[in-house]
């Protein structure tokens, strides 16, 4: 059985490649972020949108495995931002520099 054809195959193409085109740009952010908390949402924008392209591209091939991936990956895009976050704090507030 074919889910995607005609107009939905047109728009999920078109949507794959906005969504790269998207992707590319946020991982510009990323290597010319003028701070480090930039740089961390756009980072967390590359994964959200790596989750979207990958969900897109499930429709595409047809394929349930690529939704569990982009699953693993929203969740480890979350935790990941959590972390960085809690990092960027600890720095600011110079309790990060001092030793145990």
């Amino acid at each position: 059985m074919e889910v995607a054809n005609g107009p939905l195959l047109w728009a999920s193409y078109l949507t794959l490649a906005v969504l790269g085109l998207s992707i590319v740009g946020a991982l510009a952010r990323v290597f010319r972020g003028p701070a480090l908390s930039d740089r961390v949402v756009a980072l967390d924008l590359v994964a959200y949108l790596a989750v979207g392209f990958l969900s897109t591209y499930a429709v595409v091939a047809e394929e349930d495995t690529y939704v569990d991936v982009a699953l693993v990956l929203g969740l480890l895009a979350f935790l990941g931002t959590v972390a960085l976050a809690r990092y960027i704090e600890r720095v600011r507030s110079g309790e990060a520099l001092v030793d145990p």
